[in-house]
């Protein structure tokens, strides 16, 4: 025989037994994150974000093709209906945060220097945020103007 030599066994959180593959820490696979440490929240934003787009693209949709007019009193009279306003809002932020993270994705898979991801990434970052504020500022200046 070749002695007294025992295999021991230690195990995970999930009742399996480790091995030298397995070098996610214990903390890691309850929190489910990857090595980016935030992969899985952006996947379920940009897929919020654009399920919540779909009856706001139709509302939009719909509301425009039902105006008599496309004229500019005729806008800024249905703009000013604080439910399309509202909706209106809801709309750009949405839109605006989506578009943000699916050209996040994009500039991450394509760019392979990190100086010019980042710097593109912050590009789009302001970007959003200039043209949600801008947006929702316009909307706000047409709904409350008497």
């Amino acid at each position: 025989m070749h002695g007294s030599r025992r295999r021991t066994f230690s195990y995970n959180l999930d009742g399996g037994t480790s091995s030298m593959s397995n070098f996610r820490t214990p903390l890691s696979r309850v929190k489910g994150l990857g090595s980016a440490k935030e992969g899985t929240g952006h996947f379920w934003m940009q897929r919020l974000t654009g399920i919540a787009l779909i009856p706001l693209v139709l509302w939009l949709g719909f509301s425009v093709a039902a105006l008599s007019s496309m004229d500019y009193i005729a806008i800024r009279e249905w703009l000013s209906q604080p439910f399309n306003s509202i909706v209106m809002i809801l709309f750009m932020i949405a839109g605006f945060y989506h578009a943000r993270l699916g050209l996040q994705v994009v500039i991450e898979d394509y760019i392979g220097s990190h100086g010019p991801r980042t710097v593109a990434i912050i590009g789009v970052n302001f970007a959003a945020a200039a043209l949600g504020v801008t947006g929702v500022f316009s909307v706000l200046r047409i709904a409350l103007a008497s």
